[in-house]
């Protein structure tokens, strides 16, 4: 056959020969893996928690003498004052915090000792009275406890204790309230929690604008004023026995001196 009637054969040469290789190697190369997300939750979590034990120091630290209302949701606001003197003594007034409502007290710390006094009101016109009930730093008795006053007094301690089994993240401020807001729960699967589990609101400088638990809405009620040099018992200290938060029982209907009278 003549030379010119045969096929013509293609000859590669070394840089086709490596452009082709290149491609096939491209063609079976998978694509790299996308990076592993990035969990930003315990972060989240541990920067909350070092905010808000940041503020509850400042409040620690705050001196002021401030009206909250508190709300329980099932009867009307009432008016506490609380008092946080330049010696850290501390005084809570707390109206209906005795005998079921009927009765107004008071509970003070000052370095003398814990102290609950009875303040007069329309219902009892007699002047006030303080019993004392232990050291400024004893535990109150529950029977004794209006509860009120814990957010602005002892579980403060609680919230600035890394250790204190708590779980604490952001929160946006419950109606009403203002200020940075917090929710916390206690990681303790028992009854006693160191504190009420709720959020936790509180302003730049410290001062405690509200919380809300399961108990109630404690809430900062106008700018605080300037705090005395130590707090003052609202009366003389007596040898009388302190009111408990429990209603007196009811008396007996026939029990009473005029029962069966005609």
């Amino acid at each position: 056959m003549s030379a010119l009637l045969r096929p013509a054969r293609r000859v590669l040469g070394p840089t086709a020969l490596a452009l082709s290789a290149l491609l096939v190697a491209c063609g079976t190369q998978q694509p790299p893996p996308p990076p592993p997300p990035t969990d930003s939750g315990p972060l989240a979590v541990d920067a909350a928690r070092d905010e808000l034990a940041a503020l509850a120091a400042a409040a620690q630290d705050r001196h002021l003498v401030a009206r909250y209302t508190f709300s329980s949701g099932e009867g009307s606001e009432r008016t506490i004052l609380f008092t946080s003197a330049e010696d850290g003594s501390w005084r809570v007034d707390v109206p209906g915090g005795a005998l079921g409502g009927s009765a107004d007290v008071s509970l003070a710390a000052t370095a003398d000792g814990l102290f609950q006094c009875v303040l007069p009101s329309a219902t009892r016109t007699e002047p006030a009275g303080c019993v004392r009930l232990g050291e400024r730093d004893d535990t109150l008795p529950r029977r004794l406890d209006p509860r009120v006053q814990h957010p602005l007094t002892d579980w403060l301690d609680v919230l600035t204790d890394r250790r204190a089994p708590l779980a604490v993240s952001p929160a946006q401020p419950p109606a009403g309230l203002t200020g940075t807001c917090y929710s916390v729960d206690s990681t303790l699967a028992s009854l006693n929690a160191p504190l009420d589990v709720g959020i936790y609101c509180y302003d730049r400088d410290g001062t405690p604008t509200g919380v809300r638990t399961g108990s109630g809405t404690l809430k900062l009620a106008g700018p605080p004023g300037p705090a005395p040099a130590t707090v003052q018992l609202a009366g003389p200290v007596t040898d009388a026995e302190p009111l408990g938060t429990a209603a007196p029982p009811t008396p007996d209907a026939s029990e009473s001196p005029s029962a069966g009278t005609p």
